[in-house]
């Protein structure tokens, strides 16, 4: 018997990938499976980005980079970020990683350890939690809640921080419930954060360009009094529908940016060198596929919520960003876990039930609505159908 160490045992996985294997496992055996399940645009990356990674491969970018991203990279994140927050990045504070969920783990394990706590929201993306729990600290669940828009309480989470506290994650435009919190609110923490001077953030803004209604993404890097201790998360992946080109980046406070590059080159060297040319073309080249893809994801968003609200049992939220939507199915009867199954099984649509997002989440499914609006629609017309004959039955 091999012995392995025991963090393995606390390391958790994203249910989601679960999800899609069985759907395709059956849409491979015949069945017809609507996928709302995986949290993935279903647009091409921009074709002047593909253009621009080929071009580097053609033009001999083969090699290793730095550790810390291209300079050209970290230069175009910083003008970027200027240019849509009015705030000012010093290039060697970015560092360029494969995705977003390496920005998680460094930060989780530069605070976290045995005695340690990291407030993260909850339901929330559940590698917040899982890498928490592998670095031996203590997870402290901030709920989100359905009357709130599923925003966070400046007030709840002021509240939850004691001298064990290291790290806060916050998470908006959110996963998985598409809730935004309001900049309102942001000062209210901001102000609040004041009298914590020893307690780090990771503010995961991944989603914040996907956002409706007129709403203002408000950044964490905004406020100058907390930028010793702001560690800003963003990325390609869904903006710009380059989920498989894994590609992120973080915006550090400077004294910990030589520790994020430490852990860079230890765990995987430096990101590939096309994909970073890619990154600069998708930056600074036109952003009408964006704006075209949020266009859809609202159009999407609103039909969605409005068919799932017409279902016996099911009310739903609209949310003001990401691409989800996570309803309330607790008057259906079933638990989240059940309807997973049965929905997949049985109906043959594919969502995520709500406790894989943490124990907040029971009662919820979230449905990814990054699918054509003709599949939203089938999909809540499958489940409509589906628990009027269980109420038949």
């Amino acid at each position: 018997m091999l012995t392995l160490a025991a963090g393995m045992d606390r390391l958790g996985t994203e249910s989601a990938f679960e999800v899609l294997a069985r759907a395709k496992a059956l849409e491979a055996s015949g069945h017809s499976i609507i996928n709302l399940g995986i949290g993935q645009p279903d647009f091409k990356t921009p074709d002047h980005v593909v253009e621009a990674g080929v071009k580097a491969l053609r033009d001999g970018h083969h090699g290793y980079t730095p550790a810390n991203g291209i300079p050209e990279l970290r230069r175009a994140v910083a003008d970027d970020l200027n240019a849509r927050h009015g705030v000012d990045v010093d290039p060697d504070c970015v560092v360029v990683v494969p995705g977003g969920k390496v920005t998680m783990f460094f930060a989780v394990l530069m605070f976290g350890e045995p005695g340690a706590e990291i407030i993260y929201p909850n339901p929330g993306f559940p590698i917040y939690e899982s890498v928490i729990r592998f670095s031996g600290a203590t997870p402290v669940s901030l709920p989100l809640r359905e009357e709130n828009g599923f925003a966070f309480s400046a007030d709840d989470l002021l509240s939850r921080i004691t001298d064990r506290t290291r790290l806060i994650i916050l998470n908006s435009p959110a996963n998985p419930t598409g809730g935004v919190t309001s900049k309102a609110e942001m000062d209210k923490l901001a102000a609040g954060l004041a009298n914590y001077p020893n307690v780090a953030l990771l503010s995961d803004e991944i989603y914040s360009r996907i956002i409706y209604d007129g709403r203002e993404h408000a950044t964490m890097l905004a406020y100058p009094e907390l930028r010793d201790r702001v560690i800003m998360l963003d990325g390609w992946s869904k903006t710009y529908a380059m989920t498989g080109w894994r590609l992120g980046y973080a915006v550090w406070p400077r004294q910990l940016v030589e520790h994020a590059t430490r852990l860079a080159i230890n765990d995987h060297s430096c990101v590939n060198a096309a994909t970073q040319w890619a990154g600069i073309a998708a930056l600074q080249g036109p952003q009408d596929s964006v704006e075209e893809m949020v266009r859809a994801f609202d159009d999407r968003r609103r039909a969605l919520v409005d068919a799932l609200n017409a279902i016996p049992g099911i009310s739903c939220v609209e949310p003001g960003g990401a691409f989800y939507v996570f309803p309330n199915i607790t008057g259906t009867g079933f638990s989240a876990k059940e309807l997973e199954g049965r929905l997949l099984e049985e109906a043959g649509v594919a969502t995520v039930a709500g406790t894989s997002f943490g124990r907040e989440g029971e009662g919820y499914l979230r449905l990814s609505y990054a699918n054509s609006k003709e599949n939203c629609l089938d999909a809540a017309a499958r489940i409509r159908d589906w628990l009027a004959a269980q109420q038949a039955a």
